[in-house]
């Protein structure tokens, strides 16, 4: 194999790797919640457990991926702003004496993410836009939807 050739493979590796690391995230909705659009900071509360009800008065449970998984890096540098260690305290603080209802779930999968956030009411999550399906609702962040220009969870 040729020099040029074996950078081009080299190149091209490294780009299928970036590329699936740098996911666009959404943040979905139970369909039941009344909440369509929420702002950067009311999703920040909402992240770090600091929001405890809806204005409707369902209970807020935020659905996340583990902390340590590769499609949460963008949110721990945007929503949280906040090292994984971190984010892992701020989990077991935020859920402790809470075992009925707890305030942060960390899902396995994404399918386990949308699930949950289906089955949950009051619930939202951040999950990978690919997958999303009709079993919850894609909630506007800063007024926009995800892959619209200059949404906050575009990964790159």
């Amino acid at each position: 194999m040729s020099h040029g050739r074996v950078t081009s493979v080299f190149l091209f590796l490294a780009a299928s790797v970036a590329l699936a690391t740098a996911r666009d995230l959404a943040v979905v909705s139970n369909k039941a919640n009344s909440v369509n659009a929420i702002a950067l900071p009311d999703l920040v509360k909402v992240c770090k457990a600091q929001t405890n009800r809806w204005p409707d008065g369902k209970p807020v449970t935020f659905i996340m991926r583990g902390p340590a998984t590769p499609e949460m890096k963008i949110v721990l540098e945007k929503v949280y702003e906040l090292p994984e260690a971190q984010v892992k305290q701020l989990i077991a603080s935020a859920n402790h004496g809470r075992t009925n209802h707890p305030a942060i779930v960390v899902a396995d999968s994404d399918e386990d993410l949308v699930n949950k956030v289906a089955s949950i009411p009051g619930a939202v999550g951040v999950v990978d836009v690919y997958a999303i399906n009709s079993s919850v609702a894609v909630v506007k962040l800063a007024g926009k939807l995800p892959l619209e220009p200059g949404y906050l969870l575009h990964g790159n």
